[in-house]
């Protein structure tokens, strides 16, 4: 039995086999909709969530399976103070896999540790979204063709973006990929993560604060929000929540074929001008997390499907 903690829980071997069925599901929906017939996935989101929470639910529907689960703490037992690990006993007497979001770092692995069903972090505070890196990589595979030679600028809050540490770490182990880190200084992206990822493997990267002055290099721009729910006081955030704004004007300055991902929601960083953009990737890249999340499914449950 495996469960799913970080995106470098698969070789990069695995992530290739993984990310090809995701684009045969992509293909051939109908091959697969009774993969999991019987099955049942139990959601455990102990902090809000709209896109992962129903990207796996409508995963598991899509391959013929049930699910069932709370969308926060306080609808749970979790209220009445359940440990994770009682929670995660309980649950798998119920369900075949489960799906885990929560605040706190590490949460799902101590799930994980007691489980006796597949557990996948949904995300854990401000550590690793393992699921929105699946369906980064998957994005930029089948809109770029590839994962390796390619600069990738990452903007905005760098520093508590759980979707840019997992990112990192999982682009980091292809070959010639350059990082453009776009940030204030406040939200600069960590030094364990330059130092340990990065210079350790001598993996080039770079750290601005104007967007404007890389546009134009850039193969992949992701953007992301500035997080209110990471910050300790009111008065940081209303300072830096509007610092990057992409608008029509900085895109003209970016290549033809250079993509816009957003691991969502969008505040104010991206102008709904640049919908109409074709570079704008971020609603594609919410189908390819459905696709992603059920080749996963598959995987961890060992459904073949011939």
């Amino acid at each position: 039995m495996r469960h799913l903690m970080s995106p470098l829980d698969f070789s990069v071997e695995e992530l290739d086999q993984l990310l090809d069925l995701a684009n045969d599901i992509e293909k051939h929906p109908e091959k697969y909709a009774h993969a999991c017939d019987g099955k049942k996935l139990a959601t455990l989101f102990y902090e809000p969530s709209t896109r992962t929470r129903l990207s796996f639910e409508a995963a598991m529907m899509n391959l013929g399976g049930n699910i069932f689960g709370f969308s926060s703490a306080a609808s749970s037992s979790a209220a009445k103070g359940e440990s994770v690990s009682d929670t995660i006993r309980m649950i798998s007497c119920y369900a075949d896999i489960c799906a885990m979001r929560h605040p706190k770092e590490g949460a799902p692995m101590v799930a994980s540790a007691v489980s006796s069903i597949p557990v996948i972090n949904a995300g854990d505070g401000g550590h690793q979204h393992p699921t929105q890196t699946l369906t980064d990589l998957l994005t930029i595979r089948s809109l770029k063709g590839r994962l390796n030679h390619l600069v990738i600028g990452l903007c905005g809050d760098l520093k508590f973006g759980r979707t840019v540490h997992s990112l990192v770490r999982a682009l980091a182990r292809y070959e010639n990929v350059t990082f453009v880190f776009i940030s204030p200084e406040e939200l600069k992206i960590p030094s364990y993560i330059k130092e340990d990822v990065l210079e350790s493997s001598h993996i080039p990267y770079k750290e601005v604060e104007r967007i404007e002055d890389v546009m134009p290099v850039l193969d992949i721009l992701y953007m992301t929000r500035v997080q209110r729910e990471r910050f300790f006081n009111e008065e940081d955030y209303v300072r830096l929540k509007n610092f990057y704004i992409l608008n029509n004007k900085k895109m003209k300055l970016a290549k033809e074929d250079m993509i816009v991902m957003h691991p969502l929601p969008r505040v104010n960083e991206i102008s709904v001008e640049v919908d109409k953009d074709p570079r704008a990737a971020y609603f594609r890249q919410v189908q390819y997390g459905v696709y992603v999340r059920m080749a996963l499914i598959l995987t961890l449950l060992e459904v073949k499907v011939c």
